[in-house]
């Protein structure tokens, strides 16, 4: 009984799950706020989950989304990337957020101005748009 007790996996209550989309402004604030969340609520209550690691089947990952409340899933853009890994993975999200839409954000690649005006990658994010990714991950979290 004991050994059977200590082999139990003590997990996150929710997992959310970003797109991490790197070539453009929607993909980064999606990870940025994802992280914000955590920040604010604990690792008790929510982790960032591994996208990569559904198309796997990592064990340990696919039995923390099983024993999560809740999978939200965080986009960028339309093309909803990492809904489509959580569902062809075996999983529905509980709910599913795409910030171009969610929030209005105006997506925008990050390739554009190479060779003319480039910027450092941060002056592409608006705190703002992290803020208003941030309390609508919060709210779907916590809403019954």
């Amino acid at each position: 009984m004991e050994k059977e007790k200590s082999q139990e996996m003590v997990s996150h209550e929710n997992v959310i799950f970003s797109c991490y989309g790197g070539f453009s402004n929607t993909g980064i604030t999606s990870a940025l706020a994802c992280l914000e969340v955590v920040k604010e609520l604990g690792l008790k209550k929510v982790c960032v989950g591994c996208l990569s690691a559904l198309p796997l089947g990592i064990e340990g990952v696919i039995k923390k989304i099983k024993l999560a409340k809740k999978a939200i899933v965080v986009d960028g853009c339309d093309a909803q990337c990492a809904k489509k890994i959580l569902e062809n993975a075996g999983f529905k999200p509980t709910k599913s957020i795409v910030l171009a839409r969610d929030i209005g954000m105006k997506k925008k690649a990050l390739n554009e101005d190479i060779g003319s005006n480039l910027k450092g990658v941060m002056e592409y994010i608006s705190e703002e748009d992290i803020k208003r990714a941030k309390e609508l991950i919060i709210k779907s979290l916590l809403e019954e």
